[in-house]
């Protein structure tokens, strides 16, 4: 006696004389010496009412169970569990016990604003990267980038990777389906990230001055952070994170970073706890103009209740009006961490300290820090003496 060959039965719901409800299957079955087959149901349990009895998931794991077994297969009961359960261990468990503020800051932002409306009642074991690629062109559609897409997949892959017993990740982004075109226009723009150089920090600097809103200890401040971002090439968050038992005689120590959410704490990774040294004539002038500044202990760079200076502070007070002020392109302070980058590299700093200096993991990473240099600036480099040999840089 076995079911039908090809067989794949509804689930259905039927109701009681009392009113409460319950799943089944109706299958045929093949009699021994009877010409027609039988038509069998099967009761899989109850419809789930005030948190008793099956979902529609579960019951869908039992017919399939069901049909296996009939069958003399073996069978690997799927998962109940769908993705709201894994978003709740990784709120409750996971997050608060691995992660840094700021890194679950983001992440959450991925889940409330992309993963949870769409994903939420899907069970996990569904969550296939063919399922992943239909989600990502319908937000590719919708006008998110393919470099926040793969973020959010990010976060996706640690939510499910979290609340699994293998702590296995559900899928590769490797699968991701970027089309060739996109992957190129990708790399393109990434060559095009704007960096300031240190004479266009000067002029920064400079024009600092001249806004009227400053006064003259806010000026004094932006003006030795900007120099210090671009002779350093440190993070926006060590540099606000700085603290004055920090500078040496012409190093800055960094074993702290400012967050996200505006606290102080750990680095982003190990290669970020380091000493950057500042003695080629850039350095040395950022170092002149700090030492001068700092008259006081404590955070080197403080608002006025002497707490961590904010980002956007520095950025809508200073950075920005200073920017449009010169016609330069508009960009945050990671602009000075690449042309700092770029600076080094110009003048043929070996790489391996380039990328300790600049906190790097990989040396692939300080790679992607050169992007696409001015013409000027190649023009400078290619000049050549009256004999024919090329200045040094």
């Amino acid at each position: 006696m076995s079911r039908r060959k090809g067989q794949n039965p509804k689930l259905r719901i039927g109701t009681r004389t009392d009113g409460t409800k319950y799943f089944y299957i109706q299958y045929w079955l093949d009699v021994a010496g009877v010409e027609e087959r039988k038509r069998r149901r099967e009761i899989l349990g109850p419809v789930k009412t005030n948190g008793h009895g099956l979902t529609r998931t579960e019951a869908e794991a039992r017919k399939m169970q069901f049909l296996a077994e009939l069958n003399g297969r073996s069978f690997a009961l799927s998962s109940s569990k769908v993705f709201a359960h894994a978003v709740k261990h990784y709120r409750e468990v996971f997050a608060p016990r691995m992660l840094r503020t700021s890194t679950f800051s983001v992440a959450d932002g991925h889940l409330r604003t992309h993963l949870e409306a769409d994903w939420n009642n899907e069970p996990v074991d569904h969550i296939t990267i063919d399922r992943v690629n239909e989600w990502a062109w319908t937000k590719r559609k919708q006008g998110l980038s393919w470099v926040t897409i793969k973020n959010i997949l990010r976060t996706m892959q640690r939510v499910l990777s979290a609340s699994s017993k293998t702590h296995a990740v559900p899928f590769s982004q490797d699968g991701l389906a970027i089309p060739e075109r996109d992957k190129l226009q990708m790399k393109v723009k990434s060559r095009m990230n704007v960096s300031y150089s240190w004479e266009q920090t000067l002029r920064l600097v400079e024009q600092l001055k001249a806004i009227d809103s400053l006064g003259q200890a806010r000026r004094e401040q932006y003006s030795t952070l900007l120099l210090l971002a671009a002779a350093s090439g440190l993070r926006i968050g060590e540099l606000l994170a700085l603290r004055t038992e920090d500078i040496g005689k012409n190093t800055i120590r960094v074993d702290e970073s400012l967050d996200r959410a505006g606290v102080i704490g750990p680095c982003k990774n190990v290669a970020a706890y380091r000493t950057v040294v500042l003695v080629d004539a850039e350095g040395q002038a950022a170092m002149k103009a700090l030492k001068q500044f700092v008259k006081h202990d404590g955070l080197v760079f403080h608002s006025k209740q002497n707490g961590p200076l904010a980002e956007t502070t520095l950025l809508t007070q200073a950075l920005h009006p200073a920017v449009k002020a010169l016609g330069l392109p508009k960009a945050g302070m990671h602009a000075f961490r690449r042309g700092c980058n770029r600076r080094w590299e110009l003048a043929r700093v070996s790489s391996a300290v380039i990328r300790q200096q600049m906190g790097h993991a990989t040396a692939d990473m300080t790679a992607l820090y050169t992007g696409e240099i001015p013409i000027e600036q190649i023009t400078q480099h290619l000049q050549l003496e009256p004999n024919g040999a090329a200045i040094a840089a």
